[in-house]
């Protein structure tokens, strides 16, 4: 019998795993060539992200990080989803850990006065595409995006969300 999926804000006792979802995810599974040193927020997110409006959560099943999702404000009522991480074991509908996840921000947003979301992603993620445009996600141009959004090397999808 499967236990319940805990959300919960990231403390710093996580730190170590959810760097090593993040790269296992990023550079084993989907060979992107991205580096532990080109995400430095990685390494400072209550710095980064959980200041302003935004925040960082974990996934939590048995006590093992799972998933991960942030929201950095990037000022104007607008936010930059980022790090939204699901190890394979756990996603889809059985757990809904991205759906968890996602929720949790969508409200923390609302909460937060937040009036628009947006996110960049790489060409590989392609279920991820469909899970945004599910929720409501628009695709956009690179053009469209705010002039602070904190844009990765490999980003080269970007949605947005109109709370």
């Amino acid at each position: 019998m499967k236990t319940e999926m805990e959300i919960q804000k990231y403390t710093n006792e996580y730190q170590n795993s959810v760097v090593e979802l993040i790269a296992f995810i990023q550079q084993q599974e989907y060979n992107i060539p991205i580096k532990l040193e080109d995400q430095p927020d990685l390494f400072s997110i209550e710095k980064v992200y959980q200041s302003g409006r935004g925040n960082f959560w974990i996934a939590l099943h048995n006590g093992d990080v799972v998933g991960t999702i942030a929201l950095q404000d990037i000022g104007n009522q607008q936010a930059a989803l980022k790090k939204l991480f699901v190890h394979p074991d756990y996603r889809g509908k059985s757990y809904g850990t991205a759906a968890h996840l996602l929720h949790t921000v969508l409200e923390w947003a609302e909460q937060q006065a937040i009036v628009k979301i947006i996110l960049g992603t790489t060409e590989q993620f392609k279920a991820a595409h469909r899970f945004y445009e599910k929720h409501g996600f628009l695709e956009i141009t690179e053009r469209e995006l705010p002039e602070d959004f904190p844009k990765l090397k490999v980003d080269t999808k970007f949605f947005t969300y109109v709370i």
